[in-house]
């Protein structure tokens, strides 16, 4: 009985937990709730110091050991080490033995030092930023520092500065209360966003007094959500007035265009949003991490069966020779010895201190070192450079690069990731009436044709590299089909690069070819009549009603494009202003506070600012604007830029129709700039080309403030429409509405636009027997044709309707909307539901087709993913027609190839589909088991093994939004799954967000496949996180993908290189280090192991302790670093030429199980040979088993480097110098420690050891036979596998060696990217190669021009790639080549190569340079 009242307690508990309260810190609270107030502000105020280090000086060592102790691989060694202590199984000097470990925990202590210390400085910087902040004792503004600040202080800002905390904006020098603010150190959006001073403090006619503010702020408690803040301000007398996010200023945004604003602080230091979202660099574990843990495991069970082994032996032999009391047996204390089974089991524990070796202590800090090297070459790169934008690759996790070398699948967003989302309005339809508006089309051609000029000019001067890719953007085909579909290139000059990037830094989204909108001469009469009628009968009493539908139709239309947005109108007084940051690149970004300090916003997020259209400015000179010269600077350009024009008003604005009027010729090329000094700042690319567009037909975007938007006309002039309403664009809804009382007729129009899917369905429904209904019915049908076109032409499509509301209606419909909006709980849902009620009964006014760009390079590098065995997914959220043309114009779609559209309107229909799909399928491809049956249809995944490779030729897959979410549930995802991974290429259009991540999980999932997710925009993130590899690109949408990537990069087409090159490299050097880390411990292991056969198993050890400790971890180490961060197996210029190279990494060809026994076995025949060999020299001799351990031990270290050498495939100085160094350390240290530490460890006594070897000639014998006794059979194997079962990555390094070695080869001529080789097809039978090759012993030319002389000189020289993809010579030497120790050698000797004859149909030769190329890290 007593639930009931106990039931609104607990909910308001639960309220209270999901709420703050904020009261001002200059009013204590009233007496009647002082303790409430003071408990309130105790357990809410905080303050705003940033605090991103670890550790204190006294939680530095205790914190650190515990992170380091996370690694079991540490736990193991200090196990081990502190093991020794025990004097019954100790092997060697308990300090001796700890000095590894040690050294390798102060390592890593140090490094987490230095970033710690990197971070306080920078924290420290920060907190020490100036502000302004009330005080009360003073009664006015004083001076602190950001980390004083407290929730609950007022903050006083000025334009151009940094909003130091979460601040709810309560006062702005604007007399409208607004206030405008950039978000770029956010979200990296450099357009300007307006901001509202909250309901209640607008109206304030004198200055807002904090001493006054009485009122309490209830808001949500801090998230992470940048585009949301809930909340309500409650005011003396109960009222309460709601707050969203446009009342909020967030820490890291700037103040522009204002003055000064006052607000409250409501989130203080690590509880703002901006550092809530500061997640730091992303740790991963990487595949190959993975792997070699599995192996580190497998190390174990053969140390413990070492052991065992040795434990039994020794138990034995006790028990055998127990009796005898060995000359070198200890007798307890007691006189009394051990019996075998104690012996055997101190033995065991012995013999794992004594082999502890076999564990890698020091592979783990290799890696992490090796891994952090990769990132510095890859960031060094300068083909992962965007001169257009001057941003880089950013690395943002550093522990995964080696599986950018085994990624199988790639998801990729559409808009700005694979197009430029720089939208250009392009062609329109009107109360049913389509305009081609071909002028406009013409003005784009231009465009193409002056980028296509400009850097053929380019290419000829050769101030332009290439980027590596030959061929055309899209087919020819799809080019005459759509001039969207057009890529647009790359700018030719760098310093008319930095001009644009300076005009896109000062406004987003207003490029020359963004702006001049050619407008249709029909159109434009039709809207200059409207201007006209209505100017005349503008005082008349219904000024619309003199329109004729069609008219009518159009006004509104243009109206609609004009002010449905949230475009913000800048003038020359009201300048930008912004403040220049220095920049440093410093990878990874860890914090949100590295963007505001180290990052210039617009080297990171001007979009693709387009030279050629500078160049067309130029070329006609407009009005108000004044050419680029070559010699202007980048400075001089932006002082121009803000200098107002005197034929204009101090607003900036034209006044009367005189300065509107223009040639209205339609041939020519109208000045769509009525006024040059107008700027628009919109915060996405479509308002500002549909605003640019309706200013083209001389209906500008005038003013806009909180409350009214102004539209100028030449004939009305301006007209001002009363804001009542913006009912913001959202995924969910897909469209933006307008509420606004029209002054023409005085009415509440409500002004939508958005999607064709979601408008259409909204639309009045039209009368069946009216003529008016049947006029509406078929603009409708119109309408929906002409979209439908605009899709197949790759354009994006809006429509744009109106409703007209009644006062009643309009009355009924506030009422509720102003309770949703003041509502704290399900505030989102509440003002969802009231748009919803609002924007129904439409009527449609037309739409519009918008031209998104392809990014340069886009087709050429989807081209070479597919080759090198990648399968691409496009997810976008586009219409289904938009997307399959643009993938028919970026490669991703071929004209021939079938296409499998899945459109189901049911579940039901979605599954028969499904069925009927995969039984086509399956009829036309390979059968396979099937190892699961779902309604008869067979499911065969194998998730141990990779997945195949995408099919070469075979159907792809479209899908739209409805029929994804059916195709994602349980019982029908993995018949989805069997289709799509059949098909050559999936393409899912009007996707969610969450259906991209869920798409990624269940590849990932299901197939253990390696996925790579990229995208550019905040619906992109959910991918991104959910795929192995997240890749962001900083394009025009800002930051967001970005921050949540593991890798970011400013262009679709740098995700070739940085996966088939350095991703091939991070992968080959990993798994490479990681064997020979395995090879080496085991080998050095199996010589100890060995030895316990002739000491009765006793653990004792021929070398010594110093060398056995040290060896790993300085003799041997800095060769396999230098060659881990360093090798490269293949060339850049090869890999790109022959993507298909990645495919070793796809199926780990470098490192796999197989792989890995075969190397353990490798080192174990090694071990016998390096042991047994010095064991025989030095059989039956005088030497004592310490001189006899120091050859091993010199011959072991030997050995190492030469194996390291065969392994190693690019020699540079550095590994020389490091092979030489590793050798002179050696015998340096031995030198010094036998001459000066005679009995420092007894019972051994290495006086004078080495002195003594060193002039011993057995000892240079047995060092120079045993490494090459130990090393034939797998130079043997290698060579012979490479001679006669080449593999591909062989092929490649014998060609790229080849054709490196031609002297004199020709430049290759201007049209081929310098470097690139020709090559066969590496499926190339190796039956091909026949006949005899010249028999002076020369090498095929590498170019067309050298093979030309050789057919003119001798007929019979023919040579082709059969002999490097095919079956090679079989010479005395035709093996040598494939070794890289050697491969000089095999070049210089050159012997008999006149068994075999290499053909190739054609005639063509192998294209190589000059020089070795300069591949860049």
């Amino acid at each position: 009985m007593e639930r009931g009242p106990a039931a609104p307690g607990r909910r308001r508990r639960r309220r209270d937990g999901r709420t703050r309260t904020v009261r001002s810190n200059l009013q204590p609270p009233g007496a009647e709730d002082a303790a409430a107030g003071a408990a309130q502000g105790a357990r809410h105020v905080a303050d705003n110091r940033l605090q991103t280090t670890k550790y204190t000086a006294l939680s530095f060592l205790p914190k650190n050991l515990f992170e380091q102790f996370q690694r079991l691989a540490n736990v193991y060694f200090v196990f081990i080490a502190l093991l020794n202590f025990a004097p019954a199984v100790n092997a060697f000097q308990p300090g001796l033995a700890l000095a590894p470990v040690l050294f390798i925990l102060a390592v890593t202590a140090f490094k987490d030092l230095w970033e710690d210390y990197s971070r306080h400085r920078s924290d420290h910087e920060i907190n020490h930023l100036g502000c302004l902040v009330f005080s009360r004792e003073e009664r006015r503004y004083v001076s602190r520092f950001w980390k004083e600040i407290r929730v609950g202080d007022f903050v006083r800002l000025r334009c151009n500065e940094i909003v130091p905390a979460d601040i709810l904006l309560l006062s702005s020098s604007d007399p409208d209360g607004l206030c405008h603010v950039e978000t770029a150190n956010l979200d990296g959006e450099t357009n300007l966003k307006r901001r509202q001073v909250a309901r209640g403090f607008s109206e304030l006619v004198s200055e807002f007094d904090p001493l006054t503010f009485t009122s309490v702020i209830e808001c949500e408690k801090p998230n992470n959500d940048l585009t949301r803040f809930r909340g309500c301000i409650v005011h003396d007398s109960g009222r309460k007035a709601g707050l969203c996010k446009d009342n909020l200023l967030l820490r890291g945004c700037t103040v522009r265009n204002t003055d000064a604003v006052v607000g409250i602080v409501i989130y203080a230091g690590h509880e703002t949003k901006a550092l809530l979202n500061n997640s730091g660099p992303r740790y991963k574990r990487s595949k190959l991490e993975r792997q070699m843990n599995c192996d580190v495991l497998w190390c174990v069970l053969v140390l413990v069966c070492m052991s065992l082994l040795s434990a039994a032996g020794h138990g034995l032999w006790v028990q055998r020779y127990q009796e005898k009391q060995a000359l070198f047996h200890v007798p307890e204390p007691d006189g009394s010895s051990l019996s075998p089974v104690t012996a055997a089991v101190y033995l065991f524990l012995t013999m794992i201190i004594v082999l502890q070796v076999l564990i890698p202590i020091s592979l783990y800090v290799s890696i992490e070192i090796v891994k952090v090297c990769q990132v510095y070459f890859i960031h060094q790169d300068v083909e992962l450079h965007d001169a257009e934008t001057g941003s880089q690759l950013q690395c943002r996790a550093l522990n995964i690069t080696e599986d950018l070398g085994q990624i199988q699948y790639i998801f990729s967003d559409k808009t700005g990731t694979l197009t430029e989302n720089r939208m250009v309005f392009r062609r329109c339809v009107v109360s049913g009436v389509e305009y081609s508006h071909d002028a406009n089309a013409r003005r784009l051609a231009r465009h193409q044709e002056a980028d296509s000029e400009e850097e053929e000019v380019v290419s000829r001067g050769g101030s332009l590299s290439q980027r590596g890719s030959v061929g055309s953007h899209q087919s020819v085909r799809t080019a005459h089909r759509s001039p969207s579909t057009r890529s647009h290139r790359p700018p030719g000059g760098r310093a008319e690069a930095r001009w644009a990037s300076v005009l896109s830094r000062r406004t987003a989204f207003s490029s020359p070819m963004e702006k001049d909108v050619t407008p249709d001469p029909k159109l434009f009469e039709k809207v200059s009549e409207c201007d006209r009628r209505l100017a005349i009968a503008r005082h008349q009493e219904c000024p619309m009603a003199h329109l004729s539908p069609e008219l009518s139709d159009i006004f509104d239309f243009f109206i609609a494009l004009t002010i449905c947005n949230t475009v913000v109108v800048t003038s020359p007084d009201q300048p930008r202003q912004k403040v220049r940051v220095r920049f440093e690149l410093k990878s990874p970004v860890k914090t949100i506070e590295d963007f505001l300090r180290k990052f210039s916003p617009s080297r990171l997020t001007s979009g693709c600012p387009s030279i050629t259209n500078l160049a067309a400015a130029k070329a006609i000179p407009r009005p108000g604007s004044s050419s680029l010269s070559p010699d202007s600077s980048p400075l001089g350009l932006e002082d121009r830029l803000g200098q107002p024009a005197p034929a204009f008003a101090s607003n900036g604005y034209g006044g009367g129709a005189a300065g509107w009027a223009q040639d209205t010729d339609p041939d020519t090329d109208p000045d769509p700039d009525l006024d040059p000094e107008l700027c628009y700042e919109a915060e996405s690319p479509d308002e500002a080309a549909l605003v640019h567009a309706a200013r083209a037909y001389n209906c500008a975007l005038a003013a806009r403030l909180h409350d009214q938007v102004s539209v100028e006309l030449p004939h009305l002039g301006r007209l001002t429409f009363e804001l009542l309403h913006t009912l913001g664009f959202d995924s969910a809804r897909q469209r933006m509405s307008v509420v606004v009382r029209h002054p023409l007729s005085d009415e509440i129009c409500v002004y939508t636009k958005g999607a064709d899917s979601a408008v259409m369905d909204l639309l009045l429904p039209c009368a069946p027997d009216d003529a008016g209904g049947r006029h509406q019915r078929r603009m409708r049908s119109r309408t929906q044709q002409h979209l439908n076109l605009y899709a197949v032409d790759g354009l994006r499509t809006l429509c744009v309707a109106k409703r007209v509301l009644s006062a009643d209606e309009y009355a009924c419909w506030l009422q509720r909307h102003l309770e949703a909006e003041a509502a704290v709980d399900n505030r989102e849902q509440l003002l969802f539901e009231s748009a919803a009620r609002l924007e129904t009964n439409l009527h449609l006014l037309g739409a519009t087709g918008i031209e998104d760009r392809l990014q340069d390079g886009v087709p050429e590098t989807i081209v070479k993913l597919r080759q090198a065995g990648l399968q691409i997914w496009v997810l976008t959220g586009d219409k289904q027609e938009t997307a399959v043309n643009i993938a028919y114009a970026c490669k991703l779609l071929d004209q021939d190839e079938d296409l499998i559209t899945l459109n189901a309107e049911s579940q039901e229909a979605c599954a028969a589909l499904l069925d009927q799909y995969l039984r086509h399928v399956q009829s036309t491809a390979p059968r396979s088991t099937p190892q699961k049956s779902f309604g008869g249809v067979g499911v065969a995944f194998s998730p141990v093994c990779p997945p195949a490779e995408p099919p070469a030729s075979g159907p792809s897959l479209v899908i739209d939004g409805r029929s994804l979410a059916y195709a994602l549930e349980k019982h029908l995802e993995d018949r989805f799954l069997l289709l799509a991974k059949q098909c050559r290429a999936v393409l899912c259009c009007r996707s969610t967000p969450l259906q991209k991540s869920m798409v990624v999980k269940l590849v990932r999932s299901k197939l253990q496949a390696m996925t790579l997710a990229i995208g550019d925009g905040a619906n992109d993130v959910s991918m991104i996180q959910v795929a192995d590899v997240g890749v962001g690109i900083s394009g025009q949408e800002g930051m967001q993908a970005v921050m949540a990537s593991d890798f970011a990069v400013p262009r679709f087409r740098f995700l070739q290189r940085l996966l088939i090159v350095h991703g091939h490299w991070c992968y080959t050097r990993l798994a490479s280090m990681a064997l020979y880390f395995f090879y080496k411990n085991t080998m050095f292991v199996g010589l100890l192991f060995w030895f316990q056969f002739y000491c009765g198993f006793s653990a004792s050890a021929m070398i010594d302790q110093w060398y056995l400790i040290f060896f790993n971890l300085l003799f041997s180490s800095l060769p396999q670093l230098v060659t881990g961060v360093l090798d490269k197996d293949v060339p850049a210029d090869v890999l790109l030429t022959e993507p298909q190279f990645y495919k070793s990494g796809q199926n780990m060809e470098e490192y796999r199980p197989r792989t890995f026994w075969l190397n353990m076995a490798d080192a174990a025949f090694q071990s016998l040979v390096c042991f047994f060999i010095p064991y025989l020299a030095y059989y039956d001799s005088n030497t004592d088993v310490f001189t006899w351990g120091t050859p091993i031990t010199a011959i072991a270290l030997l050995t190492f480097l030469l194996h390291l050498g065969i392994e190693t495939k690019t020699w540079t100085w550095l590994n020389w110098a490091a092979c030489g160094f590793s050798v002179l350390l050696f015998f340096a240290v031995a030198l010094i420690y036998n001459a000066s530490c005679a009995t420092c460890y007894p019972p051994s006594n290495p006086y004078w050891t080495m002195h003594t070897l060193l002039g011993d000639p057995v000892f240079y014998l047995t060092c120079l036979l045993a490494p090459v006794a130990a090393l034939l059979p797998r130079l043997l194997c290698k060579a012979l596998q490479g001679t006669l079962f080449p593999t591909p990555l062989q092929r490649g390094r014998q060609l790229a060696k080849r054709s490196l070695r031609r002297p004199g080869t020709p430049r290759e001529p201007p049209g081929r990217p310098p470097g690139v080789l020709r090559m066969e097809p590496l499926e190339q039978s190796s039956a091909e190669a026949s006949g005899p090759l010249p028999r002076d012993g020369a090498w095929p030319e590498a170019c067309p021009a050298a093979a030309a002389r050789a057919r003119g000189s001798s007929s019979g020289r023919t040579a082709a790639l059969s002999s490097v993809f095919g079956l090679p010579a079989l010479g005395p030497w035709g093996w040598v080549p494939s070794l890289p120790l050697l491969g000089g050698l095999g070049g210089a000797l050159q012997l008999s190569r006149g068994g075999f004859r290499a053909h190739k149909r054609g005639g063509d030769f192998l294209r190589g340079p000059p020089r070795p190329p300069a591949d860049s890290f």
